[in-house]
């Protein structure tokens, strides 16, 4: 019988999985995530899974990964300096569909150059102006992204481009049309920035795991989980990383349906830095149509259909002073847990706590630690951000010891935004810890950082609590919340008759919260879902039964919930899909837009037969590239026509080419 072996690389934990032949899961083990070196992580649960299977490595015939990184980092902002060379573009489309958010400051270029509606050259190409800037940027950037104008009716010149790039500064550089063969330039550019600024932290993932397999013994292929659940090769997950975004919620869905085999359930994934909703319908994850949604961007990414919220079990906890009472809210920001930090860092950690207890008025940074994260790039570091990262060195420190002026602040978040540094401080993992939930780190130091949580005065003047473990309640009561209306909102979002309002106002409105909790006056409301919930995610056991009291559901939480993405990583299918266009530049005449350029033919049939074939080739030849075997193909034409003169007019058709196969093993 194989063993197959998944792998998922989150925020806070990497976790394995032992299958044998897609059966059943003989071992399943946890380590933490080792940010300045994945390997670390990857090769600790590896370890364990086949130790405790005791089998040899070997006998495992296909290995998957799947990852949050891309996901957590698009999140947090993170990730390495990219610039943008957009070509036919003016100044004001800097500023659409979230580009200019995209970029938070890092260089770009408008380029004279761009492509028509039918693929025509609209304006030369200014080579002259591209040297200058890459010459100027080769050694301050990590990537390059490319976009034109129209560039998926004719890619010549983001090609051109990218080969300048490649030639004159030997950085990565992405190319719009080669992830998207839709219109929108804005986004495909926007996707084209968010693919540079991700493939330096992929490459690495991907490399230091490769390495760390072959050191343990383990030939069989790397196959990598995409953002719709499929399976790509880890060569191709290289080049396209944007492509992971999603990867980890989505074979967490495909995970989900393995374990429980629900065909129609909402599923909430809460992992350390985010939580991730999405629906199973029929068995199968919703593709979204409009793209993957991340955090603040709206890719152009095909992925599962999910919402994506910044609340984790590491998640940021804010003190709110408003009311008498007061309270906290989570993320979208992760720390790292005070109780995590204690177990690397005890006596400066316990030793700052244990001061600032002491201390008779709060400082403005109790609780609060730094430490660098080793083995990131850090091109583009202006001196401040530099000077700070030499002063953190590679130790914990408490925060108020290194930061020195207000003005700092505003480096250390840049600090924190490219991945070079972290901060740690109070989080739901340390509330759990204190309550004795969980028992895998330095409950302890919980505790202590709580207990100053709690010194904060309220709008009525007094304490937000005088213990550890009434704060740490409030934190685990906010979360309960915050999840119920995650799925709440999701759930409007499904409703087949859709209200006149967004999901998240419904989510939040006064009558839908009084339902949930039984209101009973003159009016009697009860509230909310009609679905069942599985629940994943290391902490799901913790959290996850609370939410299903209070939305009234049933709350599946399995067996294997806590490595349900290992295990989707491992059960997918490679899935390929390329997309065409055929469109009618004058009557009689039909142009299929190609990678290398457009074709005209003088008959409808012909183009959309020829750019069929292009794409199956295409499609079969990627798929076979994956290591797939078993191939099936499946082709979707959606045409487009206008009445004219009592008679149909061909304006436009999209061709669709999906071919699926399982990962071929290693004999």
């Amino acid at each position: 019988m194989p063993l197959l072996l998944g792998v998922d690389t989150g925020g806070t934990y990497t976790d394995a999985v032992l299958l044998r032949d897609e059966e059943a899961v003989i071992a399943s083990a946890k380590s933490l995530t080792t940010r300045h070196n994945l390997a670390i992580g990857v090769g600790a649960a590896v370890s364990a899974v086949l130790e405790q299977a005791a089998v040899a490595p070997e006998e495992i015939v296909l290995a998957s990964l799947s990852t949050t990184l891309a996901t957590n980092a698009l999140v947090e902002g993170q990730g390495g300096r990219v610039a943008l060379i957009y070509i036919g573009f003016r100044e004001k489309d800097i500023a659409a569909q979230g580009l200019a958010e995209a970029l938070r400051g890092d260089p770009y270029l408008l380029l004279e150059g761009g492509h028509n509606h039918a693929g025509g050259e609209a304006k030369a190409l200014d080579e002259q102006s591209l040297i200058r800037f890459l010459e100027t940027y080769k050694d301050d950037v990590s990537g390059f992204a490319v976009a034109s104008q129209f560039a998926t009716r004719n890619p010549a010149h983001e090609l051109r481009v990218a080969a300048s790039v490649k030639e004159i500064t030997g950085r990565p550089v992405s190319a719009s049309h080669q992830l998207s063969a839709k219109l929108n330039g804005p986004k495909r550019a926007m996707t084209a920035v968010l693919n540079a600024r991700l493939i330096g932290m992929i490459d690495r993932l991907i490399s230091q795991t490769e390495d760390k397999l072959i050191a343990l013994g383990i030939t069989a292929p790397l196959m990598v989980v995409r953002g719709d659940g499929a399976l790509i090769s880890s060569a191709q997950a290289r080049e396209r990383p944007i492509e992971t975004i999603l990867s980890g919620p989505a074979a967490s869905i495909v995970g989900a349906r393995w374990l429980t085999g629900a065909d129609l359930a909402l599923v909430s994934d809460i992992g350390g830095t985010t939580t991730d909703v999405a629906l199973l319908r029929d068995g199968r994850p919703m593709i979204d149509p409009a793209g993957a949604r991340v955090g603040p961007f709206r890719t152009m990414v095909e992925a599962v259909a999910m919402r994506t919220t910044g609340l984790g079990g590491d998640s940021e906890v804010h003190f709110t002073a408003e009311g008498l009472q007061g309270g906290v809210t989570l993320g979208p920001k992760r720390l790292l847990p005070i109780s995590l930090v204690a177990i690397e860092a005890p006596e400066v950690v316990h030793s700052a706590l244990d001061a600032q207890l002491r201390a008779v008025t709060p400082g403005e940074h109790d609780g609060r630690f730094v430490r660098a994260v080793q083995g990131t790039s850090r091109e583009g570091l202006g001196p401040r951000e530099a000077e700070l990262l030499a002063r953190i060195g590679d130790r914990v420190h408490p925060l108020g010891d290194i930061l020195r002026a207000r003005i700092e602040h505003s480096a250390l978040n840049r600090l924190v935004e490219r991945g070079l540094v972290q901060v740690a401080g109070v989080t739901p993992s340390d509330a759990s810890h204190a309550l004795g939930r969980v028992k895998d780190w330095d409950a302890y130091a919980a505790r202590k950082a709580l207990q100053l949580f709690g010194r904060r005065r309220t709008g009525a003047g007094n304490l937000l609590s005088n213990t550890a473990e009434d704060v740490a309640q409030t934190i685990v009561n906010r979360l309960t919340q915050q999840t119920a209306l995650a799925l709440l909102e999701t759930a409007f979002a499904e409703e087949a008759q859709p209200f006149d309002a967004p999901p998240e106002a419904l989510a939040r409105h006064v009558l839908m919260q009084r339902g949930m909790a039984g209101h009973r006056g003159f009016v009697k409301l009860e509230t909310g879902l009609s679905v069942s919930v599985v629940g994943l995610g290391a902490s799901a056991a913790a959290y996850y039964p609370a939410v299903g009291d209070l939305l009234g559901c049933e709350m599946i939480v399995p067996e294997y919930a806590g490595v349900a993405n290992a295990i989707g990583a491992v059960v997918g299918k490679v899935t390929m899909r390329r997309s065409g266009t055929v469109t009618s530049p004058s009557e009689g005449k039909f142009r299929v837009h190609l990678q290398d350029g457009p074709q005209d033919f003088a008959d409808q049939e012909a183009a959309l037969t020829f750019l069929e074939t292009v794409l199956k080739d295409e499609a079969m030849a990627q798929a076979r590239l994956a290591g797939a075997e078993d191939l099936t193909l499946n082709v979707k034409r959606d045409l487009r026509t206008a009445g004219v003169e009592a008679r149909e007019v061909f304006i436009e058709a999209e061709v669709t080419v999906e071919v699926s196969g399982r990962p071929k093993v290693a004999h």
